[in-house]
């Protein structure tokens, strides 16, 4: 069966229909008090207007002269239709104490009383307006009293018909009615284009789009093992996933980094520089309290428009060890491979010695091997107890052998175990980058030769590393330990950097001597802890 389920309204709909709700509402909120306020207007207009002409016919001679002799006369009922012409009245009705009328539009009518009972209060002196219904229809009507030689004769009483009252309002209020029409109608389309504009800015996505791109966000976030770490233009941290937090934590950070500013955490940020100049800055050592880690910027910028930077970054030491475990398997995998071969052209030279029956060359065959073995692995046995050194000393020299270098060892003292592990990979970070610099120093050089001697000596461990390669000049002997300087191209030039932070870590001191095409000699010394 199909999902029979009731598809969501789109963004653009929702926010048309609850912007021209909202203003229809409004609209209609205020034209009903418009209007009402407007209604009250007219009526009072016309009350006032009809006050008026009541008052001006009760203080006419024609009025007064036919109520004191008592006579219905023509010349009044002329008189009081001119004015009902003249103003737009329904009625103009003059009567005498007792009620009777001496003018009415309808002639047929003069002579009788006058009909509503609500004239009362006029012939008593008052002067007042009041809605009854008479012989035409309901209507509004104006009392005024009629006085002559300050007693009072009659009574006058002008009439509106409320018919022609609601005509006069609606009249007033077609305007209005219009406007609140045009009003709602730039309010629709007003809120059709708010909402494509909405829509536009969220990249065209629904709410519920947009909420599981968030949910897959903050997924991906959690599963990712490096740091990621973003800020705004300003500097404030405005996402952090989980490895982050946790670096934080680590360095001593355990407050939210959410809202901070990036300088809290790094006193020297490359995202603040990243932020300044617009320009990546890729795999740079940055320090996190007492924590090294491997920082990569990039800036975050939308047409033109900075919006903010991101980062992602790793302990160093992890890296440093993944790195280590990863050389120390290829070398190792490589030594071995060559090994191999090795022994296999040797055992062809033994075998066909064996089947031409040179005992003697034999004989002195197999001591030249047993004689190269025991300098190798002697010598590294002899002066050197750490297990870990020593296998990577006997795999650096192998590596060379096989890449047709000489290699020649010496030792005056012997090297003891490390019982701290990042005590060793800062020496398998020294020696190694020392001896990668020899073997390519010598790329070029006829008879490669490279010279190690291992010694102990007050308290140092100490060891000198030469080689008959192409040398250096002072100049390069100043930038060789500078990050990213490298005689061998773009992207080199961190080996020799990582080998400088590792001398300072050990508070090591390291020599050279090198002239341009006499080779280069290092020689390095360790300041030796008991407890290391």
């Amino acid at each position: 069966m199909g999902d029979k389920r009731k598809k969501p309204l789109k963004l653009v709909t929702w926010i048309t229909l609850l912007i021209s709700a909202v203003m229809l509402i409004a609209l209609c909120i205020t034209g009903i008090i418009v209007a009402v306020d407007t209604a009250d207007d007219v009526r009072d207009q016309q009350a006032e207007k009809a006050l008026n002409i009541a008052q001006a016919v009760s203080r006419s001679p024609e009025a007064a002269e036919a109520l004191r002799a008592g006579e219905q006369g023509a010349s009044l009922q002329e008189y009081t239709r001119e004015v009902q012409q003249a103003t737009n009245m329904e009625y103009i009705v003059v009567m005498d104490m007792n009620s009777v009328r001496y003018t009415h539009p309808r002639e047929d009518r003069i002579g009788k009383k006058f009909a509503g009972g609500d004239e009362t209060e006029a012939l008593n002196g008052r002067t007042y307006v009041s809605t009854a219904e008479g012989t035409l229809g309901v209507s509004m009507r104006a009392f005024v009293p009629v006085t002559a030689g300050g007693e009072q004769i009659g009574v006058t009483s002008v009439g509106i018909l409320t018919d022609s009252i609601q005509e006069d309002i609606w009249a007033d209020q077609k305007t209005l009615v219009l406007g609140s029409g045009i009003g709602l109608a730039a309010g629709v389309l007003g809120a059709f284009w708010l909402a494509r504009r909405i829509k536009k800015t969220m990249h065209g996505l629904e709410p519920l789009e947009i909420s599981q791109v968030l949910e897959q966000r903050e997924a991906i976030m959690s599963s990712v093992r490096e740091g990621v770490l973003a800020v705004d233009s300003s500097g404030k941290v405005i996402l952090a996933n989980e490895a982050a937090r946790e670096l934080f934590a680590e360095a001593g950070a355990d407050e939210d980094p959410m809202g901070k500013d990036i300088s809290y955490f790094f006193s020297d940020s490359l995202l603040k520089k990243v932020l300044q100049t617009k320009e990546r800055e890729l795999d740079q050592i940055q320090q996190l309290d007492e924590v090294e880690i491997i920082v990569s910027c990039m800036p975050v910028v939308s047409d033109t428009t900075l919006l903010g930077a991101v980062a992602t970054f790793r302990n160093k030491d992890e890296l440093t060890r993944l790195v280590e475990q990863l050389s120390g398997a290829r070398t190792y995998a490589e030594t071995l491979r060559a090994q191999s071969h090795e022994f296999m052209n040797k055992l062809h030279v033994i075998s066909a010695m064996i089947q031409t029956e040179s005992y003697e060359e034999l004989d002195d065959y197999v001591m030249s091997i047993s004689s190269n073995y025991r300098q190798e692995v002697g010598w590294v046995t002899a002066y050197v107890k750490d297990p870990v050194l020593a296998g990577y000393l006997m795999n650096k020299i192998s590596n060379l052998q096989e890449n047709g270098i000489e290699v020649e060892l010496s030792g005056s003292g012997m090297w003891p175990a490390m019982a701290d592990p990042e005590w060793t990979d800062h020496m398998i970070t020294i020696i190694g980058n020392l001896i990668d610099n020899a073997r390519d120093a010598m790329n070029h050089t006829p008879s490669p030769h490279l010279f190690m001697h291992i010694y102990e000596e007050n308290s140092y461990l100490g060891f000198q590393i030469e080689d008959n390669g192409r040398g250096m000049d002072e100049k390069t002997q100043a930038e060789l330990f500078e990050r990213g300087y490298s005689t061998k191209g773009e992207g080199r030039g961190f080996g020799m950097y990582n080998t400088k932070r590792s001398l300072d870590t050990l508070k090591a001191e390291v020599f050279i001597n090198s002239q341009p095409g006499e080779g280069t000699a290092f020689d390095v010394q360790i300041p030796m802890k008991k407890e290391n």
